[in-house]
């Protein structure tokens, strides 16, 4: 019955699909200029502009807010119930942000288009948020509306969350709805996050799109590396100061990275991509398990595959001295490690003390939102047929294969509830497209975004339907 549902489902998208249709382009240009920023210091959140944009959902969407239940979670968070006719059907979740990062001062003149001005040319939205996660609610609750203005009626609950603080980690809202739902017995078939994307050009050689479901997300640990010394004037330096030490510390660190393992989450994306791939490095990545080495190698030379591969080491930040002419009683290296699942994060303090192996330098863990790296969703369940399909039908060209997600989610926290989280919002980038995710010049393709109105049109139907 799912199947046929499914089917008919993409029948009526392809019927009628949506393109670029004004309306939903106004909509989203508009939610674009709410200034809904997550501030790097707390004393400098403003809540006024997300009361706005709740008041602007209200308005924009009248048959979604008719047919589904709107709570406000932790004073700026939403959270949207759409009552299934079958209340033995397990529910299911899909997830997007309100809030968007900071665009520092620095970068004004570097965007082409106003960061808040949600502006409309060739071809793009132009916006904080067009791709990180305003589209994401946007989009569905324009695929919500439409199926609710025709009476559609799912056969399975759904649940709609929309966090205030994704960018913070998602500790006051993403939390919250998570311990509201946890309270009310609820347990999610799955639930369907940001993360992945249809992307082209992530690996050499391959020319189709890959559409990414992420299974799983990388966990993070800030470190603190400090050296103390003496201080004292610049004239009779030690032959090593505290900046020297912390210095030959973050060497031997960046020297030393933490283990690859291609048997892990990269293994199934490799196996499911390397079809695709021409040439010799297709040879190489179907021939995996035999040349290893050479695989590690290969992906380990860019940062954006190096990623899969291994919890990975940055060095972030560097504090030291006062005075050119002081010598600091102290310096302090700052190293974030993002976690791959099968490492945690007493793995990552071992690998740390025996790669720095100085008795002098202190190491302890910073207190800024660590996380262990999630588990991994299944992907012989019904919940990622069903994301596959909808794929399938709205981005045909593309190669679906699983994938780890490097950033960090809401997903923690809904993962909770969910037998399996999964990761993936519907946009259309090419690789170098990643550098506008929390960078200048972030925007959205109109196009695009009609297609991921159709994808959540068609996920819903198929998934949630009668």
């Amino acid at each position: 019955m799912r199947r046929i549902t499914l089917v008919f489902a993409c029948l009526l998208v392809a019927a009628a699909p949506a393109r670029a249709a004004d309306p939903a382009i106004e909509r989203l240009s508009a939610a674009l200029r709410f200034e809904t920023v997550s501030p790097a210091e707390p004393a400098d959140f403003r809540g006024e502009p997300f009361l706005a944009m709740h008041d602007f959902l209200a308005t924009s969407f009248p048959a979604a807010h008719r047919a589904l239940e709107r709570e406000i979670v932790a004073r700026y968070s939403l959270l949207y119930t759409w009552r299934g006719s079958d209340p033995a059907a397990a529910p299911i979740l899909l997830t997007s942000h309100l809030d968007v990062v900071p665009v520092p001062d620095e970068t004004l003149a570097a965007w082409e288009q106003p960061p808040f001005g949600g502006v409309v040319a060739g071809g793009f939205v132009w916006g904080r948020g067009a791709l990180d996660d305003k589209f994401g609610v946007l989009a569905t609750l324009e695929a919500v509306e439409r199926l609710a203005a025709e009476g559609f009626v799912p056969a399975r609950t759904l649940y709609l969350a929309f966090g205030h603080d994704e960018e913070l980690g998602g500790d006051a809202g993403a939390q919250a709805m998570t311990d509201l739902l946890e309270s009310r017995g609820v347990r999610l078939a799955w639930s369907l996050d940001e993360g992945m994307a249809v992307v082209t050009g992530i690996l050499p050689g391959m020319t189709v799109p890959a559409a990414l479901i992420g299974v799983a997300e990388k966990g993070s640990v800030t470190l603190e590396l400090t050296a103390r010394a003496p201080g004292g004037h610049s004239s009779l330096p030690p032959r090593q100061g505290a900046i020297g030490r912390v210095a030959a510390a973050v060497l031997r660190l960046e020297a030393q990275p933490m283990p690859a393992n291609v048997e892990t989450i990269a293994g199934r994306t490799l196996d499911a991509l390397s079809p695709h791939v021409a040439g010799y490095q297709g040879v190489v990545l179907r021939n995996r398990r035999l040349l290893g080495p050479l695989v590690e190698w290969i992906l380990s030379r860019k940062p954006t595959t190096d990623a899969l591969l291994r919890t990975t080491t940055a060095v972030t930040l560097f504090r030291a001295g006062v005075k050119s002419n002081v010598l600091p009683g102290s310096a302090t290296a700052t190293v974030n490690f993002r976690i791959l699942p099968g490492d945690d994060i007493e793995a990552v303090l071992a690998h740390a003390r025996a790669a720095v192996d100085d008795p002098e330098i202190e190491i302890s863990i910073l207190n800024d939102r660590s996380s262990e790296p999630s588990g991994v969703a299944r992907t012989d369940s019904a919940g990622y047929r069903e994301i596959e399909a909808a794929l399938g039908r709205i981005f045909p060209a593309a190669v679906v294969a699983p994938a780890l997600v490097l950033g960090g989610t809401d997903s923690k926290h809904y993962a909770r509830i969910a037998d399996d989280a999964y990761r993936f919002g519907p946009l259309e980038l090419d690789i170098s497209d990643t550098a506008r995710l929390h960078g200048v010049n972030e925007r959205i393709a109109v196009d695009n975004y009609a297609r991921a109105i159709d994808f959540y049109e068609v996920l819903m139907r198929g998934s949630a339907g009668p």
